[in-house]
């Protein structure tokens, strides 16, 4: 049975000491109580009673013992002597009779109430690891880490290392049969025969079903709707939609979904007949929510079309237009000078107008006045209604293929959708149109709409529903069921028994009280405090101005002064870049796998194996290859087999994939995070937020339209997080240009990296009111740079407090009622996010633009404009906290400017038409960044040793200022050459630079 998955450190880790026990674990573990020196003092010599004490230490330490008692660091010796009134040389002879040291392990066992690793313990372990199998997608080796913690939490001493890996994937073995037969009895013989077929090419045609349904839509057009919903049909034709798979481990149907999604249809038809089956079924469900969040785009991105062409072709008609308003407004202005001329007689002055104008000619030009002059209707409106024939082309098929659901509000709107399908399906009992439902049309549409009374415009009506049908779908006030991204957020929300369980510990959690007046007290404190001490200083605060227009007031904030840098500052960060390494990008990788192991971390798609022996050679050079946007191509060599082309296009497409990459990136944010130099930049409580823009060139339906970013062209915005150790820990794609405050959240929740920011900060664009407040409620600090100052309002929960000169200033009341009265639904919510049980974006566009939850997104709100008050209050008050803002935000845009120089290939344009792509090469790309500033930050620290070892020491503050974001030593271009000198690869450091010598000081010359 294989066991490969454990890596030879892993395996010589196992039951043994790997390195010398922290302080902590000194005191923890080898600290011997009363109770333990009495246990000792049986025995009666020295040495033995050393020896025994060692075995006891390292069994609480270890949880086994070892097969040489006595190899243990020494400082687990001289702290366990001293403690025993020993030293530590009388240990030595306790291992010429190995006999003593076996006597002692089961009495050391029974002292410390641990059981031996039975028949028992390992029932009680198998049905541990059959739930751990069952529940979560962590991988062999991570599982074997988990079974020994649990077993040393159990005292149970450890089993041998190949006995606990064989049972782990035993247990993984029989998991996946068990699925696999569970799975296929759920599938009739028609349903059977159906799945199979997808692997067969029918007559005449080229691919098999499988590889057209995989297939997703590129192109944002109304015949690519119709298409995807005809695809989404044929999905459902396979008649697999209702086989209840719910009771059935997630996490086991993701992999194999994910395995579906890239196998050949020839790999699938290898398998056993009950794994394939299963494969399959689990793919066609997957395949069936997938193609709806495709139409459900496509929907999103043809409306936005639709309004930004007819808006093109509106501007357009206007300026066409203009010369004969032009002629018509002059006719009529002539006219009403005669009106004007008191010169005529009224009695003659209708006479004397026709006379000079002519009826035909007055009232031509006030028909084309009328018919030319721009109205006060809503631009979008007027828009749209140029569009009702590209609609048309769609809008039969939508309705039949997308079953639409929604919140009570949105009933009007789900009203005037079902009686658009009553007119399409037609029929006897079919309503007029002067029946249809009249509270979805909105005022800005009820001029074309109903255009005389008791008529209704039939094209107008349908367009009217589908742009409200449009803005409901983004606020998820409309949804869909079987959907992923579309699927209704409140449906996961904790509710009834389920959060009564789980409220205090919540609550706790969260450090927040169950009793809102609690939290109002505090907060109503905050805010005197802090307007208090702004009023206090303002005098003083040569920053700040509280000024006065129409009668308003507002504050007016100078800009922060450039940070002076010494000659000191400067002459040492030139030394300490001439002192790096020139390397290659590719080396570059290699080296850093060989110290952190990160791909190991990349598993295989179908079984969760880790990579193979010369896999970490084909990942790297797939990573670069995705990360410099250069293509598989350019790093292949035929003469070395790992880097062949179809062998790095199996790994990319076996082992490449979001959570691998994800795995991957979280060992080296972890690397990061234990080097001294990194820890004097940050301790990781700290993030920034920002996106990096990317043009999309190819069809896609997952890019948007910005000409600020984009020009002509479509792009995606890469939205991603930084630590104040410059480590990126987590990024979203974002089609076009959404706004950032509906992800910003996301990343904090999301991310799977050692790092626990607390506090984030963005620029203008990640803010909302909602921000606030759902960052307050999960215990986070939202610290925007806010662009609009002047334009933000200051706000108070107490009307008659006083807050002396601040007093109008903060004049807007937070409505403190409703905080109360929506107090458990918001702790409700943030328990939901904070327990993963609903998606942070889902929510964040539910809540934004006054979307209610009934009445919970204005509570939350309310509560974020308390918590932005206080935020303004500390921003305008403090200027280091202003600094500290700036100081993370440049970090960011410091690490997208890396990124953009490793970005280099095909003009930095994304090439990837379809989400999964777009995540794949962007992490990549995160990945690759990441592992550029750990080696810079690696060799950074070496450099500041050697130079402090020669010249003074740098200020603390000076060694704060300095940054891994360099480049200028890294090679990113030319020929790729992917080997690595032997002592690198063992972990040794490569030879600083020495700038004093004559190859540097040429090198330097222009």
């Amino acid at each position: 049975m294989p066991v490969e998955f454990l890596s030879d450190e892993q395996a010589a880790r196992y039951g043994r000491y790997h390195a010398d026990p922290s302080p902590e674990q000194l005191t923890r573990f080898f600290y011997l109580s009363a109770a333990d020196k009495q246990f000792l003092a049986a025995r009666r010599l020295p040495h033995t009673r050393l020896g025994c004490a060692v075995q006891l230490g390292t069994l609480r330490f270890l949880g086994t013992f070892l097969v040489d008692p006595l190899q243990v660091p020494p400082v687990v010796v001289q702290i366990l002597a001293s403690q025993l009134g020993l030293a530590a040389e009388q240990l030595v002879p306790y291992r010429d009779r190995l006999n003593t040291g076996y006597e002692h392990q089961p009495l050391i066992q029974a002292y410390l109430q641990y059981h031996s690793f039975d028949g028992r313990q390992a029932f009680r372990l198998t049905r541990w690891l059959y739930a751990q199998v069952a529940t979560s997608t962590v991988r062999p080796s991570v599982l074997f880490d988990l079974a020994t913690a649990h077993l040393v939490a159990q005292h149970v001493v450890l089993p041998g290392v190949t006995v606990l890996a064989r049972l782990i994937a035993r247990i993984r073995e029989r998991t996946g049969r068990h699925l696999y037969r569970q799975l296929r009895a759920r599938l009739s013989p028609a349903q059977q025969a159906a799945l199979e077929a997808l692997l067969q090419v029918e007559p005449g045609e080229r691919l098999t079903p499988l590889k057209v349904l995989r297939t997703a839509p590129t192109r944002v057009s109304a015949p690519a709707l119709v298409a995807a919903l005809r695809r989404l049909d044929q999905i459902r034709a396979l008649g697999v939609s209702e086989v209840p798979v719910q009771d059935l481990p997630e996490a086991q149907l993701a992999r194999l979904a994910r395995h579906a999604q890239s196998a050949w249809a020839q790999t699938l038809l290898r398998m056993s007949e009950e794994r394939r089956l299963a494969t399959l079924l689990v793919f066609a469900q997957t395949l069936e929510r997938t193609a709806t969040d495709d139409i459900l785009d496509l929907f999103d991105g043809l409306m936005a079309a639709l309004a930004l062409s007819g808006e093109t072709t509106r501007r357009r008609e206007r300026l066409r237009s203009l010369k004969d308003l032009d002629q018509a407004a002059l006719v009529l202005e002539q006219a009403v000078r005669l009106l004007l001329d008191e010169a005529v007689p009224d009695a003659d002055l209708r006479q004397h107008v026709l006379k000079r104008f002519g009826p035909d000619a007055l009232r031509e030009a006030a028909d084309a006045v009328q018919e030319l002059v721009r109205s006060d209707e809503d631009p979008l409106v007027e828009a749209l209604s140029s569009r009702y024939a590209t609609v048309r082309r769609f809008l039969p098929a939508l309705l039949r293929g997308v079953v639409f659901e929604g919140t009570p509000a949105a009933k009007p709107l789900l009203d005037a959708w079902c009686f658009l399908q009553t007119q399409e399906t037609g029929g006897r009992g079919c309503p007029k149109w002067e029946a249809a439902p009249r509270t979805v049309v909105p005022p800005r549409w009820a001029r074309r709409v109903f255009p005389a009374k008791g008529q209704v415009h039939p094209p107008a009506y349908t367009l009217c529903v589908m742009e409200r049908l449009h803005q409901a779908l983004r606020r998820r006030d409309v949804f869909v069921r079987r959907s992923e991204r579309y699927g209704d957020p409140r449906a996961e929300l904790l509710r009834g028994e389920a959060w009564e369980q789980v409220r205090d510990s919540v609550a706790r959690a969260l450090e927040r009280s169950t009793d809102p007046q609690v939290e109002l007290t505090r907060w109503q404190q905050q805010l005197a405090a802090a307007y208090t001490e702004v009023s206090t200083n303002l005098p003083h605060n040569a920053a700040l101005q509280v000024l006065e227009q129409d009668g308003q007031p507002y504050v007016a904030l100078s800009a922060l002064t450039a940070q002076g840098e010494s000659d000191h500052m400067r002459s040492l960060r030139a030394q300490l870049a001439q002192r790096l390494p020139h390397v290659e990008l590719a080396a570059l990788l290699l080296e850093v796998d060989a110290f952190t192991g990160f791909a190991r971390a990349f598993t295989h798609v179908a079984d969760g194996q880790p990579a193979a022996a010369d896999v970490p050679l084909s990942l790297c050079a797939v990573l670069l290859a995705q990360a410099c946007n250069i293509g598989l191509k350019t790093v292949a060599r035929p003469e070395v087999p790992a880097l062949t082309l179809p062998h790095l296009s199996w790994v990319q497409q076996n082992y490449l994939r979001v959570e691998t990459l994800t795995a991957a990136n979280a060992r080296l944010v972890d690397a990061q995070a234990q080097l001294p130099l990194a820890q004097a930049w940050g301790g990781g409580e700290v993030a920034s937020a920002d996106g990096m823009r990317f043009v999309v060139p190819v069809r896609t339906i997952h890019a948007g339209w910005n000409r600020k970013y984009f020009g002509s062209e479509r792009g995606v915005t890469y939205y991603n997080f930084t630590s104040d150790q410059f480590s990126g820990f987590h990024g979203i794609i974002i089609p076009g240009t959404l706004r950032d405050s509906l992800f910003i959240l996301a990343g904090l929740l999301e991310q799977q990296t050692s790092l626990d920011p607390k506090e984030i900060m963005a620029d203008t664009h990640g803010y909302s009111d909602v921000v606030f407040g759902l960052f307050s409620l999960l215990g986070y600090r939202f610290s925007p740079r806010l662009a609009d100052l002047p334009d933000q309002r200051f706000w108070r929960l107490e009307k008659e407090a006083d807050y002396g000169p601040l007093n109008e200033l903060s004049r807007h009341v937070a409505n403190a009622r409703l905080i109360a009265e929506h107090w458990d639904d918001m702790l409700r919510l943030a328990g939901s996010l904070k327990l993963g049980k609903v998606k942070a974006t889902a929510v964040m566009r539910t809540l934004q633009r006054a979307g209610s939850l009934s009445g919970l997104g204005r509570a939350v709100a309310e509560v974020g404009r308390v918590e932005k008050t206080l935020h303004l209050l500390a921003y305008v008050q403090d200027e280091a906290y202003r600094r500290r803002i700036l100081v993370q935000l440049n970090r960011g845009e410091g690490r997208h400017a890396v990124a953009r120089a490793v970005f280099h290939g095909k003009k930095g344009e994304l090439r990837q038409r379809y989400r999964e792509g777009m995540e794949d090469q962007l992490g990549a790309l995160g990945l690759v960044v990441n592992a550029l500033v750990l080696w810079n930050t690696r060799y950074l620290q070496q450099a500041l040793e050697q130079h402090q070892a020669v010249a003074e020491p740098p200020e603390p503050g000076e060694v704060a200022r300095l940054s891994p974001l360099l480049h200028e030593h890294i090679n990113m271009l030319g020929r790729y050459d992917f080997t690595l000198p032997e002592g690198i690869a063992a972990g040794q450091l490569r030879p600083l630079r020495d700038p004093t010598s004559l190859e540097e000081q040429l090198a330097q010359l222009p």
